[in-house]
């Protein structure tokens, strides 16, 4: 998706409220104060979040739209942001905790840019640090409910915002739809391609990249994951001994 449109990163926050994985990834970095790398941090709602409880916080996004927004946020001057790809960024420092959120790792579409992706991970989390990110569960027809979900609308700065989804195409693991966003004066469009691996497929490129499952969740309460009925894979890694 195109979050390097100005308009669409405004709106972002809006389409995509504080829900429960937010929650769930905010856990995760405990009460203690520890070092955070959120790679696609989008707007930066958590790298803030983390930061107001005391986190040191690194927020890595390649839009430069997005980041704009994130720096305009409370707290948000307590977080370095870095315009990178997750496959390119190189730091000088390890992280006690490295986060992907917000299904962003379904961008990644061939096995060398998620495997370039979980290397980054592997390269910037210490030893005894963790790694998790989740992948939406392809065994739930997401073609049909997204194809069902009715336009949705929100109310803007200037009037009204219409969102409207439409499957484009779907081609083994990939499934491709347009989004609409009508405003009262323009419309904007964008096409977006995600992938939707196997579990057994991900875990393959964890390990390829020196790392292990230590944890896999189902859905946002930390239930298991059951391979037939989960809508989330959530995986949580440490790097291998």
């Amino acid at each position: 998706m195109d979050y390097q449109d100005p308009r669409i990163a405004e709106i972002y926050d809006l389409l995509n409220p504080w829900t429960k994985d937010a929650e769930f990834y905010l856990s995760l970095a405990g009460p203690r104060p520890c070092s955070v790398l959120d790679l696609g941090c989008g707007t930066g709602t958590l790298c803030c979040a983390r930061a107001e409880r005391g986190h040191r916080v690194t927020g890595v996004d390649p839009a430069a739209a997005m980041l704009d927004v994130a720096r305009s946020k409370p707290h948000s001057e307590r977080v370095e942001w870095v315009e990178s790809s997750a496959q390119s960024l190189k730091l000088d420092r390890r992280f006690d905790l490295v986060l992907m959120t917000g299904h962003a790792f379904q961008i990644l579409l061939s096995d060398e840019d998620a495997l370039a992706a979980l290397e980054t991970m592997r390269s910037h989390v210490r030893d005894g640090g963790r790694v998790a990110f989740e992948t939406r569960n392809p065994s739930v027809d997401w073609v049909g409910e997204w194809a069902a979900r009715p336009p949705r609308v929100y109310t803007v700065r200037g009037g009204r915002l219409l969102e409207c989804l439409e499957n484009t195409g779907v081609d083994g693991e990939f499934i491709s739809f347009k989004t609409s966003y009508r405003f009262a004066d323009a419309t904007l469009t964008t096409s977006s391609t995600l992938r939707f691996p196997r579990r057994e497929h991900v875990e393959g490129l964890i390990a390829q990249a020196g790392l292990v499952v230590c944890e896999l969740f189902g859905d946002w309460g930390a239930g298991p994951f059951e391979s037939a009925s989960s809508r989330e894979i959530i995986f949580v890694a440490q790097t291998a001994k």
